[in-house]
């Protein structure tokens, strides 16, 4: 069976495929903490950016620099075909597991 992503995975690969053509590292962690109420830190999205990366199930490209950001260029993130894969079976698994659950899951 293919690799699965981890929690976290889920939460960065569902960010960046909302971001669409905005997904930079910013955002993507602005994203997370606020709709899924958890604190970010840099390390840890950069690591799991450059672990979805290593993956094949996330790419990146540099987007030419501003006079704003002082010169900096930054990298703009999007999901792989093979990453859209791999978060669209989580995501199904997911579902299908809670499943009837709703009344259970609500009170949570």
């Amino acid at each position: 069976m293919a690799d699965a992503p981890g929690e976290f995975e889920q939460l960065v690969l569902l960010a960046i495929l909302q971001l669409g053509a905005v997904a930079y590292a910013s955002a993507l962690r602005e994203r997370i903490q606020d709709d899924a109420h958890r604190r970010v830190t840099r390390g840890a999205l950069y690591a799991t950016l450059d672990r979805l990366t290593t993956k094949g199930w996330v790419e990146w490209a540099v987007e030419d620099t501003t006079p704003e950001r002082g010169g900096i260029p930054r990298r703009c993130f999007s999901v792989t075909a093979e990453g859209l894969e791999a978060v669209s079976r989580s995501y199904t698994a997911v579902r299908a597991l809670a499943d009837g659950l709703e009344d259970v899951l609500g009170k949570a």
